[in-house]
């Protein structure tokens, strides 16, 4: 099983693989939802955001076998509370695995 920040990274990246953006550019100032939308060229509204989510928690149901939820988000909420939340639904559903 891969640690927390093992995940963390895995998280990260393939967040920015899905929507189009370098971690460095999304992490590094820990843009606010809106921003991450208003730079990618692949995202144009929020069901886009939403829909790479669900491609990152995909991805990590498949890679990891962790299955998350994630709540509604506002699009003034920083990607590093969204990383955060994450990683409290990984916690959660491995604490139910265990």
């Amino acid at each position: 099983m891969a640690d927390t920040g093992e995940l963390k990274a895995y998280i990260q990246k393939k967040f920015c693989e899905n929507v189009g953006l370098p971690a460095e550019e999304v992490f590094g100032p820990d843009l606010t939802l809106a921003a991450i939308i208003s730079r990618s060229e692949r995202m144009t509204n929020s069901v886009d955001l939403m829909e790479s989510f669900a491609r990152t928690a995909n991805a990590l149901r498949k890679d990891h076998g962790i299955r998350i939820r994630l709540p509604a988000l506002a699009l003034d909420t920083p990607i590093s509370k969204v990383l955060e939340v994450f990683l409290q639904e990984v916690e959660r559903s491995q604490g139910r695995a265990a």
